[in-house]
């Protein structure tokens, strides 16, 4: 049974295809279409990343196939027409040295899932390489890899929210507390002793891997009242005067 948090190593794609420098347009093309692609990392040496090769990176070729930009006098903003440059040159370039994004955005195989959302929500790139402490390609995690988690059994998820959860937040009380887990979202019911402690439940809730939403209908457990004429604590002292 796995425990969270997931990493990078647990959802990647593991065996990929990779250009060189050298790698020629066509061959470049042929590659994203045999591995139904995107984006290819671009290595040297035993395998050290030094570039991603993307569609984007591909389609000026195309786009200014039957005409030129005007750099200078299309107007737009400096930083509009560098990249305007930045694609003029592109659409020259025939090996993926000349046409890689570079430095590359990597993450690690320990890397959270969240850690690789983030990198990759930041630079809104669909991929990232995955490479190991001195940079050697290891792999690579799509948007695609980092949804599986959301592919987790029901039954998996309320057995873990149990154990590293209900556990640890309502020991006396875990017994009573019912959790039930439906495509994803996790409801618990029952009594606690600390209310205040429901924020930090459904905190811990929401970081375990697939879950969708939480839901809670949790009340505060009370102590029934002694019976009359008892003393503090509960129970009736005998003895002799």
């Amino acid at each position: 049974m796995h425990a969270t948090p997931y990493i990078v190593s647990d959802v990647m794609t593991h065996t990929v295809a990779a250009v060189g420098r050298r790698a020629p347009f066509k061959e470049i093309v042929q590659l994203m279409q045999d591995w139904k692609v995107s984006a290819l990392p671009v290595v040297e040496g035993e395998g050290r990343v030094v570039g991603v090769v993307s569609e984007a990176d591909l389609l000026p070729k195309e786009e200014f196939r039957d005409s030129d930009p005007r750099l200078r006098s299309s107007g737009g903003t400096p930083t509009s027409q560098l990249r305007r440059l930045s694609d003029l040159a592109k659409a020259g370039a025939v090996t993926a040295e000349d046409l890689m994004t570079s430095p590359v955005l990597t993450t690690h195989p320990d890397a959270t899932l969240a850690q690789a959302a983030r990198t990759m929500a930041r630079a809104k790139v669909k991929r990232l390489p995955v490479v190991d402490a001195v940079g050697l390609l290891e792999g690579v995690v799509s948007r695609a890899d980092l949804l599986k988690v959301f592919l987790r059994a029901d039954d998996e998820i309320a057995e873990e929210v149990r154990r590293e959860v209900v556990s640890r937040l309502f020991p006396a009380q875990k017994s009573s507390i019912h959790v039930d887990v439906r495509d994803g979202v996790v409801k618990l019911v029952g009594q606690v002793r600390d209310t205040s402690l429901v924020p930090v439940a459904a905190r811990l809730v929401r970081a375990v891997e697939g879950v969708v939403d939480v839901d809670f209908d949790l009340t505060r457990h009370v102590d029934p009242a002694p019976p009359k004429g008892a003393p503090p604590g509960g129970t009736r002292s005998s003895g002799s005067a």
